[in-house]
């Protein structure tokens, strides 16, 4: 059995089998297409997106590659919106409309509307920030940063019954989905470009800037760095044990139960598990696996 190498020096196929591309999805097709024509052009067996955008709605969907489909979980976090507030009155006060905004800051309760493919029952989610970028007429610009699974189109609706005069969701753009964001996108024709020029010319670099590696996905999460020998054995299956730790980074926040990555010493991710707290112990195990990454 090989491991994989180090993100830095991986060749195109192995990138493209662990690999994650931050798509400017466009108004029209649904994310699951965007995910199935990313498939196509890579010529990889799975991808999976990070998140549902409906069709009318543009902007950041990163998708998954190959074996770094099992980190889909993961970009199930934060999310970071752009959307035009269609008022249903004019004269809105910019004062007015602040105030009722930060009513909507913290725990909302939503019921996912009609057409939603998800079970309809009331559920919490979090609206961590709201902003009122600029109003004019009865249009508003707003910034959200939600919680995943949050629907903007009802929570557009919601404002405007607060308002007392009705709103709708207009124009909606997807700015964020950590811990990628709208800066570095790219666009389907640029993916298929650089993959034919990969494959026509040999030259790697326009596909290289697109396609990175998956543990761009874990940046953020707790690392500890295991040893070859410890890497093969979690790569049959098996967890973490106390004589292949090498390092812990972060070891103040290493609680029982914290979610963290096992690296190699060379910085290809081997697995997500589980914290037992017993970093110090001489024997047993250090990471339970929840999911194994080679």
């Amino acid at each position: 059995m090989k491991l994989r190498g180090p993100p830095e020096d991986r060749s195109i196929p192995e990138l493209l089998s662990f690999g994650v591309i931050n798509i400017d999805k466009p108004i029209g097709p649904s994310s699951h297409q965007i995910s199935a024509w990313v498939r196509e052009v890579i010529e990889v067996d799975k991808t999976a997106h990070s998140g549902t955008l409906d069709p009318k709605v543009t902007g950041c969907l990163p998708i998954l590659l190959g074996d770094a489909t099992r980190l889909s979980k993961i970009l199930l976090g934060k999310k970071e919106y752009v959307v035009i507030l269609e008022l249903h009155e004019d004269g809105k006060k910019e004062i007015e409309l602040n105030r009722v905004l930060e009513e909507f800051k913290g725990e909302i309760y939503q019921k996912p509307p009609k057409k939603s493919a998800v079970l309809r029952k009331l559920r919490i989610r979090e609206i961590y920030d709201i902003e009122l970028l600029e109003i004019k007429g009865r249009k508003a610009l707003l910034r959200v940063e939600c919680e995943s699974g949050t629907y903007i189109r009802k929570l557009c609706h919601d404002i405007g019954l607060v308002l007392g005069h009705g709103a709708h969701m207009g124009d909606l753009r997807r700015t964020k989905s950590y811990p990628f964001d709208d800066s570095e996108l790219t666009k389907l024709h640029e993916l298929v470009d650089a993959m034919e020029i990969w494959k026509e010319e040999g030259n790697e670099e326009l596909i290289r800037e697109i396609v990175h590696p998956g543990e761009l996905v874990l940046e953020g999460i707790p690392k500890i760095i295991i040893s070859q020998t410890a890497a093969m054995q979690v790569a049959k299956g098996a967890p973490v044990y106390a004589p292949g730790i090498i390092s812990a980074e972060n070891e103040e926040i290493l609680t029982e139960g914290v979610e963290v990555v096992c690296y190699t010493q060379e910085g290809s991710a081997v697995c997500l598990g589980e914290f037992t707290g017993k970093i110090d112990s001489s024997k047993g195990k250090i990471v339970n696996l929840k999911r194994v990454l080679v």
